[in-house]
């Protein structure tokens, strides 16, 4: 498979992308995929690329029944960090954090793939094809290991300000 640069034409390029995006398809068979929702005020070639590269995925998802979940950027920082306008550093030490990784992902837009799919993974909630989607409570795994996290945090925070260990 050859790899898309800018000097490739864009029926070229977004042939790649389908021929990546099916392969992929075929060796991870997933439930469901998310997409960030192509949003700009400014540069509007960037987003017309974005959005036809985007077409292509979610067409390759729709060719084989898998459901397409969209989220906005805004709605991805926000789940991820508490604010829609969170920076990308925001984003990623959240990333870190939440999936208890050793270090931040890299590149960055790993991490902006990761935070989308922690993103739906909370919001899909029980029984829709999330993965980790739980029936009793209505959280996800992941929130639910957030929650402890977040838990245990502060009672060592508090244990610490009273100087107790």
């Amino acid at each position: 498979m050859v790899g898309s640069t800018p000097e490739n034409s864009l029926d070229a390029r977004l042939l790649v992308i389908a021929d990546s995006i099916d392969k992929w398809l075929t060796d991870y068979n997933p439930d469901v995929l998310a997409v960030e929702r192509v949003f700009s005020q400014l540069n509007v070639s960037t987003v017309m690329g974005v959005a036809q590269a985007s077409g292509v995925v979610i067409a390759a998802a729709a060719r084989r029944g898998i459901p397409v979940a969209l989220h906005t950027p805004s709605e991805v920082k926000a789940a991820v960090t508490g604010s829609g306008r969170a920076d990308k550093t925001a984003v990623t030490t959240m990333v870190t954090k939440i999936l208890r990784l050793d270090c931040a992902p890299t590149p960055a837009d790993a991490a902006d793939a990761l935070a989308l799919a922690i993103t739906h993974a909370w919001r899909a909630g029980p029984g829709s094809a999330s993965l980790g989607a739980t029936g009793a409570t209505g959280a996800t795994a992941a929130q639910k290991l957030w929650r402890d996290a977040e838990a245990k945090a502060k009672k060592n925070k508090e244990k610490t300000a009273h100087g107790w260990r």
